[in-house]
């Protein structure tokens, strides 16, 4: 036993001899700096349709408290999965410019308030392929509220800033509506 340990003591020694002799120089990675460009403040407006009803709805219903969902005033504890066309203007029919996915859900017992988890990706114009993530909780029957973004992708790499939304049109009887956005982003 004391011979491997006399071998593991001169290993020891020769590593340290040999790594003592390489050097680490941490001023050559923590000096490295990357000039940034000014950052773009962009303004966007859209409409998002979500439609919980018919035969083709873009928002289902993935999750529910077991019995205090249903018997809720808000619906608390039930999270929708979302797939919903961003558009030009309010008319469903009018120019898709993107699709918001991701998913909501009801987080209050006081009141309609919707914790908001989507990635708003775009499909047309210069923003094409490029995305923004947006958190934040909606008081939904506030007639204007205020979301986070939180962060994008492509030119929107890195976003932050916040979004605007205000519903346009609401059927109180399926849960479908319109809603206009309003987005800031800092790029």
């Amino acid at each position: 036993m004391e011979e491997f340990s006399k071998v593991m003591f001169l290993i020891m020694i020769s590593l340290v001899a040999i790594l003592g002799t390489q050097s680490f120089n941490v001023d050559g990675w923590a000096n490295t700096r990357l000039e940034a460009k000014k950052q773009t403040v962009t303004n966007l407006q859209f409409y998002f349709h979500d439609t919980v009803s018919g035969k083709k709805p873009s928002a289902v219903r993935v999750a529910q408290a077991s019995e205090m969902t249903d018997k809720s005033p808000t619906l608390f504890g039930m999270v929708m999965m979302a797939d919903d066309p961003l558009t030009e203007t309010p008319d469903p029919k009018s120019k898709l410019v993107g699709r918001a996915q991701g998913l909501y859900g009801s987080a209050s017992q006081a009141e309609l308030g919707l914790i908001m988890v989507f990635n708003f990706g775009f499909t047309e114009g210069m923003y094409k392929g490029s995305s923004i993530s947006i958190l934040g909780l909606n008081p939904a029957m506030n007639p204007v509220r205020e979301m986070s973004i939180v962060g994008g992708t492509g030119i929107f790499r890195l976003a932050r800033g916040y979004a605007i939304a205000q519903t346009n049109w609401i059927d109180l009887s399926t849960g479908d509506a319109i809603v206009g956005y309003n987005v800031t982003i800092v790029h």
